[in-house]
């Protein structure tokens, strides 16, 4: 058990949030709208917001050592620069089926980008996962996948994981930060039992793993032996990715649906909202930034 509180952040509210950083440097949590195609940032001290339209949905976003954020769209990698709003493209992908866009990643400790894809309106195992790197390289590591999520890697960048959210299962890797190489992919845990499958994840300094729960409206803790040992209920209905962030990186930022635009649609006044969970123990890692330099 823990003593945690849990605050709504500001009025704005999302379609389909997804994908909150934070960003030490600037001390500004990003995140995304997918749907409307927005990138927005919120300054927690100053308490304001500002928000970049792209060109297409968003399947996520990172932070990049060159200050900009790099942005997966529908079909092609761009980055955006915060400082001056403008959009520079940089690498086209080729989905293997149509209707189909990028999703959820997250930079591994390497500086490269892994995300995966998915199809759209429809349970077809076509997406694939992808990690590019700053060059502009695009390579595929798996294959056969309906929805991919939960991207995270552990603290030592030795493992990688991800999740397909519509069979409930998160895998594990080994993953070598140096070559890039996937090997040994496991089981790391079914979420059948929580009724929901796993949307966004992040992983906190001791090596647990986080885990937003859609369906049910919590945030799942997993042990790094893959054992559940913490269940937070949420009050925005559908919860869709945590990050661990704040000065002190010791507050959970969850991004979370009104508007799915399929089968997730609510109108409670914190549907789509993001929000703060302070009080866990939870510390968290800096964002690795993808080496565009």
């Amino acid at each position: 058990m823990t003593n945690h509180s849990i605050d709504v952040i500001g009025t704005s509210r999302d379609a389909l949030g997804e994908c909150p950083l934070w960003d030490d440097r600037k001390q500004i949590l990003y995140w995304i709208d997918s749907h409307a195609r927005l990138v927005k940032a919120r300054d927690l001290k100053a308490e304001s917001l500002r928000e970049w339209e792209l060109p297409s949905q968003i399947g996520s976003i990172a932070l990049c050592e060159s200050g900009r954020l790099l942005v997966a769209l529908a079909d092609r990698f761009c980055f955006l620069n915060p400082e001056t709003g403008d959009v520079t493209h940089f690498v086209d992908v080729a989905h293997p089926a149509p209707n189909m866009r990028l999703n959820d990643g997250r930079v591994d400790r390497a500086g490269r980008f892994v995300v995966g894809s998915m199809a759209l309106g429809r349970r077809e195992p076509v997406g694939e996962l992808y990690q590019l790197d700053g060059q502009g390289n695009l390579k595929v590591l798996e294959t056969g996948i309906c929805v991919t999520n939960s991207t995270c890697f552990s603290p030592d960048g030795k493992h990688l994981y991800f999740s397909d959210s519509l069979s409930h299962q998160l895998r594990r890797y080994r993953y070598d930060s140096a070559s890039g190489a996937i090997s040994e992919r496991t089981l790391f845990v079914d979420t059948t039992s929580l009724k929901s499958g796993p949307d966004g994840a992040t992983i906190d300094t001791q090596g647990n793993l986080w885990a937003a729960m859609v369906i049910s409206g919590q945030l799942a803790r997993f042990s790094p032996d893959g054992r559940l040992d913490l269940l937070i209920d949420l009050p925005t209905v559908y919860p869709t990715c945590p990050a661990i962030g704040g000065p002190d990186f010791d507050t959970i930022f969850v991004t979370s649906i009104s508007n799915s635009g399929n089968a997730l649609k609510s109108e409670n006044p914190n549907a789509g909202a993001v929000v703060a969970i302070t009080g866990t123990g939870a510390r968290g890692l800096a964002e690795c930034r993808f080496n565009d330099l």
